[in-house]
């Protein structure tokens, strides 16, 4: 792709954004997604004053080339920005892939979003300590968790938690095998001065710990289960392609009769239709019923007037290949 024809692409979707960005409001939005709005090697981020450019090249000096075009074009466009950080997610070298200042002070410690503050570390792993896809559902956590007991499964840096505890939950479990990213969860707590006697963090394997539930005795009200794409552990193995629905099982029974679970999907190559005629079989049993279907927001996805590209595979009847589900459960 040309400088020129990057530049027209960028500013497209720059303009299709531009009435939710605010100086003032400290929130996080997508500014390009590449893949579906004209250069699939980058995205374009910006978490309050920081700016936050990925590059999914496998050549390190075309990577370079990509980010410092692209972070020309927004330091001419928004001139708060207090920093900037760059990552090349196949990079070789770690520092790279979790991302180098390449303009300002400090990356942004915190958000706002939905009236709740999230800690934030930005280079701490090739992500972003923070999911911008899951927007919708932060904000039906906070709706929807008064009173409840909520387990929250491969919690990475807790956000889900974190919203259920906002909302008033009478106790909430996240669990990740990372002490380190769960550590954000509490900063988030404390940010938002809630309860933390309210919320437990166990750093553990999400097998062992589902083990260690159904021991304790323990059942849910709501439970989340938002997995990587694909992981193996000595205690067992996630494949959201192929395997799509066992973790559902292994987490059923520690829900109580009529609470909830919370799917999530985000493999890219497994159609909406796919997925959801995996959830429906799952379903014939009785003992859990889909009640919704979570949409992705628009900054992720592209707006009508941006996308030039769409999904490897149909997401519908999602609008994104990040499938959000909300299941009703029932026991015997």
């Amino acid at each position: 792709m040309t400088d020129n024809s990057l530049a027209y692409s960028l500013d497209k979707a720059f303009c299709a954004r531009r009435s939710l960005l605010d100086p003032d409001d400290q929130s996080a939005l997508r500014l390009f997604t590449g893949f579906y709005e004209g250069e699939p090697r980058l995205l374009a981020d910006i978490f309050a004053s920081t700016l936050l450019l990925t590059a999914y090249c496998d050549s390190t000096s075309d990577a370079r080339v990509l980010l410092d075009t692209a972070q020309r074009f927004y330091q001419e466009r928004i001139p708060w920005l207090s920093c900037v950080v760059q990552k090349q997610r196949l990079a070789k070298d770690p520092v790279l892939k979790r991302g180098k200042i390449s303009f300002g002070g400090e990356p942004a410690a915190s958000i706002r979003e939905n009236g709740i503050r999230y800690a934030l570390e930005l280079t701490i792993n090739q992500d972003a300590s923070f999911y911008l896809d899951t927007r919708a559902l932060r904000a039906w956590l906070k709706e929807n968790s008064h009173g409840l007991e909520v387990l929250n499964t491969f919690a990475y840096t807790g956000s889900l938690g974190v919203a259920a505890l906002a909302g008033g939950v009478a106790r909430v479990i996240q669990v990740d095998r990372s002490a380190k990213y769960l550590g954000l969860a509490r900063r988030s707590a404390m940010l938002n001065r809630l309860d933390l006697g309210r919320m437990k963090l166990r750093a553990d394997d999400v097998f062992s710990e589902i083990g260690n539930c159904k021991k304790e005795g323990l059942f849910f009200d709501l439970a989340l289960l938002d997995p990587p794409f694909l992981s193996v552990t000595e205690k067992g193995k996630v494949d959201l392609v192929s395997e799509s629905t066992r973790l559902i099982n292994k987490l059923r029974p520690l829900i109580k009769d009529g609470g909830r679970l919370v799917a999530i999907n985000n493999a890219l190559f497994l159609s909406g239709q796919e997925y959801m005629q995996s959830l429906e079989a799952l379903c014939q049993d009785g003992y859990l019923e889909i009640e919704q279907i979570l949409p992705v927001p628009e900054d992720i996805t592209g707006f009508a007037e941006t996308i030039v590209s769409k999904p490897p595979v149909a997401p519908a009847p999602f609008n994104h290949p990040t499938k959000i589900v909300i299941m009703r459960a029932k026991r015997k």
